[in-house]
């Protein structure tokens, strides 16, 4: 039997017109590989909640052709929710190149504040002076480590805090974090007279607004009410502005949430009970008043907790991958107690 008989007779029995049987035979070819999707889902490494670069359901999409960039920003300021694939795409870019011009990776993380490149941002030639002056070194940039600060970096790369701040479009409430790039701008010619005194910690001085500070008063409360000591207060205070700025969020790593990143999965409560800030100031700090029972284990069911260092006793509630970074909220802690409390 001949090929066009075959299919006469196979449309006739199927009761389908041929287009349909070509429409089907293209559906049942093998879809194309996983591998021309760009995107992937990242794992992230802190405990500490912050933002994911990538979702695992744009994995699902089909690759698009983007754009050259033309005409756009040099760097943008990262918002919560953002991730680099977004950002790559609201601008016209490969997530790829984003990445690499940041000198990030598919499992680095991004933050609120964060300034991202996207371009090369080549600087302006200079006006030409009368007398020809000696070129400026050229801006270098630092990978923030552990335990650093806007201050001390700019000290040591003997230029200023402000300009610092200024050259990556930080404020002084800024918050910095191991992994990010500073980008370090040439430095002016040391003024005869003796330097100014240096300026207080940048990344620990924060002015709170209302939101931040409605929290922080919810968190002493909760803490008097349950006669935690002031030095308890001061760590729960200290632990939310690390985990997540003393705000109430709706994201965070996996299914942390709330004002700790407490995580649902792991029995701290239901989504909506870890974003309610009394019940989850009242599971940071646990003890018999612990809305959790012995699901899990806050502050007061620490032994000893009293005897460790700040760092060391929010870190046992938190297990943090970053412990090192409650330790700089500890005197700004206390003095949100002191006026707030």
């Amino acid at each position: 039997m001949s090929r066009s008989r075959t299919v006469r007779l196979t449309t006739a029995r199927l009761g389908l017109p041929a287009t349909a049987l070509g429409a089907l035979a293209v559906a049942m070819l093998p879809a194309p590989s996983a591998a021309a999707n760009e995107t992937a889902p990242l794992a992230r490494e802190d405990v500490g909640r912050q933002l994911w670069l990538g979702d695992a359901a744009s994995t699902s999409r089909a690759p698009v052709t983007v754009p050259a960039h033309s005409a756009g920003p040099e760097s943008v300021v990262v918002q919560p929710g953002d991730t680099i694939s977004a950002i790559a795409a609201r601008h016209g870019l490969r997530t790829t190149d984003v990445l690499a011009l940041n000198g990030l990776g598919w499992s680095s993380v991004i933050h609120p504040g964060q300034v991202i490149r996207l371009s090369g941002g080549s600087a302006a030639p200079a006006a030409p002076a009368a007398p020809p002056a000696p070129a400026a070194p050229a801006a270098t940039t630092h990978t923030v480590v552990a335990g650093d600060t806007i201050s001390a970096i700019a000290r040591r790369h003997g230029t200023s805090t402000q300009a610092v701040l200024d050259a990556n479009g930080l404020q002084s409430s800024s918050i910095i974090y191991p992994g990010q790039a500073i980008a370090i701008p040439s430095a002016a010619p040391a003024p005869a007279a003796a330097p100014a005194p240096a300026p207080v910690l940048a990344a620990e001085t924060v002015a709170l607004d209302d939101e931040q500070i409605g929290n922080v008063r919810t968190i002493i409360a909760v803490g008097r009410e349950r006669g935690v000591s002031d030095r308890g207060i001061a760590i729960a205070l200290g632990t939310a502005m690390v985990e997540s700025w003393l705000r109430n969020l709706d994201w965070g790593d996996r299914d942390s949430l709330g004002l700790f990143q407490q995580r649902p999965s792991t029995g701290w409560g239901s989504a909506d009970e870890v974003r309610d800030p009394v019940r989850a100031t009242a599971a940071f700090f646990g003890g018999p008043a612990d809305p959790n029972g012995t699901r899990t284990r806050g502050l007061l069911d620490i032994p000893g907790w009293e005897s460790m260092s700040f760092a060391g006793a929010a870190q046992a509630v938190q297990i943090s991958a970053f412990p090192d970074r409650y330790a700089k909220w500890e005197a700004p802690a206390y003095a949100w107690l002191a006026t707030y409390g």
